[in-house]
């Protein structure tokens, strides 16, 4: 299956502009969270576009597939790509983090069309994707469920936990990806909870663990279809990452979590952008 060469072009070209905007959204509100959504940008698109049964014309469609951001921080470049693929008006980014608006700080399914579940207190998504990837294996829906997970929320106790029930419900319909940017809140990974070998922890809990280039949109979607081979297990993909992907000053900087742009940084970040190709 895979992608082809154009298409991955296309892609990844669209990633740029969405990078652009969503730098551009958070300088317009001064607050959210720009590292986080930047490093994520390419598995949300490969996701959406290209690898996920998705119709914004019913959201509700029983045969999609579930995709659940549990890294909800990251609802920035989660909100643009929806607004791209038309589940909502892309006037209504505007309106982001503000009060009244549908499109809050993190994530909420009430109210914000294309939002499988509320997220933002890390750990709690993937517990979520099991409860419905074992309701679909129950009522032999075919449908895939996604769950990005953080690195860093993956120091959270209740992640193995799920992943241990994922295990035990030979869950071959939930595909877990893991945006490994090796950053968090308050520094790195390797500063403030090791997580050593990811693979072989997912290894030891029942998964068949694969791992991809997290900026690479053909890279990720060749993956995708090696997990949908996977049968009687759980998946997990650990696409390496960069936090800040795209802005040279915020990449692999913990500093980046949320901090609110000025405007000699918003100038910098889009001219850096706007260069690449």
């Amino acid at each position: 299956m895979g992608i082809s060469e154009e298409r991955a072009g296309y892609l990844e070209n669209l990633c740029r502009q969405f990078r652009i905007d969503v730098i551009t959204q958070l300088y317009a509100v001064q607050t959210g969270h720009p590292g986080g959504s930047l490093s994520v940008c390419e598995i949300l698109t490969a996701l959406y576009f290209e690898k996920a049964r998705n119709n914004p014309q019913n959201p509700n469609d029983p045969g999609r597939d579930r995709i659940i951001l549990s890294k909800g921080h990251a609802a920035p470049m989660l909100y643009r790509i929806l607004a791209e693929r038309g589940y909502f008006p892309a006037d209504d980014l505007k309106t982001l983090r503000q009060f009244g608006s549908h499109l809050q700080g993190h994530p909420c399914s009430h109210g914000t069309k294309g939002v499988e579940v509320p997220t933002g207190p890390l750990g709690l998504g993937l517990g979520v994707a099991v409860g419905k990837a074992l309701s679909l294996q129950l009522d032999k829906n075919p449908a895939y469920v996604y769950c990005i997970l953080g690195d860093g929320e993956l120091n959270e106790g209740t992640i193995w936990e799920s992943a241990m029930s994922a295990s035990k419900f030979k869950l071959d319909n939930l595909i877990v990806i893991v945006d490994r940017n090796h950053v968090q809140l308050d520094g790195t990974d390797e500063e403030i909870m090791p997580l050593l070998d990811l693979g072989k922890k997912f290894d030891a809990f029942g998964f068949r663990t694969f791992s991809c280039e997290g900026h690479s949109i053909a890279d990720i979607c060749d993956t995708i279809d090696r997990a949908k081979d996977v049968r009687s297990m759980p998946s997990v993909i650990i696409a390496e990452t960069v936090k800040g992907k795209g802005v040279s000053y915020m990449e692999g900087q913990n500093a980046w979590h949320g901090n609110p742009i000025n405007s000699q940084y918003f100038e910098r970040a889009i001219k850096e952008l706007e260069a690449t190709h």
